[in-house]
């Protein structure tokens, strides 16, 4: 880890309450980085500001799913964004297509997929004038496989790489980099629990036979802010896979 990597540098991190959102605003404040960390959990952005003690990093509590929330986070930012991690996002219980609720598909996608789109949307008119800048979204094995999830959780991040892709192939030529990365398990408190009978028999012994061991938030963070970096200068519209090996399983 350098310790001026993001040197006068801006970066927006979304779920930077816990797991790798916390990991990866602590290890930004540590190269250097202005940080603005946002997250639904107010006690969460508490517990970092406590545990980071420096002036570099602004907590904007929220729902990235609110657009009221966007416009906070661009606020905080003083008028320059130079990097963004979508990292917030939320499981469906694994929850199969005939079983799926409206309300549980309407949430995780608003969550995995409407909020990093709108500040997306949001950063780079900012990043443009700049002529630079990165963005990171944070997929999942489930973008890769279908034995990762539940139906919602799947398409959302299989909708986080379309539009990955999609701004790094508009917004390439202008600078601004795009890329994702794809985590197998991680030890976070995220909540992944089985509230279909059917799903826990179909996916369960495939899960058992070719998940590896969970990794750490802070493996993430090094792949998140590498990506974010210019020492990933050439990369674009990359989905990278941090998962022990599990996508060739």
């Amino acid at each position: 880890m350098s310790n001026n990597r993001f040197t006068d540098q801006t970066v927006i991190v979304t779920g930077a309450g816990s797991g790798i959102g916390r990991a990866t605003a602590l290890r930004l404040l540590g190269e250097g980085a202005d940080v603005v960390g946002t997250d639904v959990a107010v006690d969460r952005l508490s517990e970092l500001g406590q545990e980071a003690n420096t002036t570099a990093l602004t907590t904007v509590p929220g729902d990235v799913a609110d657009a009221a929330t966007i416009a906070d986070i661009l606020d905080a930012t003083g008028g320059r964004v130079d990097a963004l991690a979508n990292v917030a996002g939320i499981m469906d219980g694994f929850l199969p297509a005939a079983e799926i609720d409206d309300a549980t598909w309407d949430r995780v996608f608003a969550v995995n997929v409407t909020g990093p789109m709108r500040l997306t949307r949001a950063v780079l008119p900012r990043m443009l004038e700049q002529q630079r800048g990165s963005i990171v979204n944070v997929a999942s094995e489930a973008a890769l496989r279908a034995s990762a999830s539940g139906v919602a959780y799947a398409a959302s991040k299989h909708a986080l790489v379309g539009l990955t892709q999609n701004v790094a192939f508009y917004y390439g030529p202008s600078g601004i980099r795009s890329n994702a990365v794809a985590p197998g398990g991680v030890a976070t408190n995220i909540e992944a629990p089985m509230k279909s009978e059917f799903a826990a028999n179909r996916v369960g012994p495939i899960l058992h036979a070719t998940m590896p061991a969970p990794t750490t938030a802070d493996r993430l963070a090094a792949a998140i802010t590498w990506l974010l970096s210019d020492d990933s200068a050439n990369v674009n519209g990359v989905i990278l896979p941090s998962d022990g090996g599990w996508a060739v399983a």
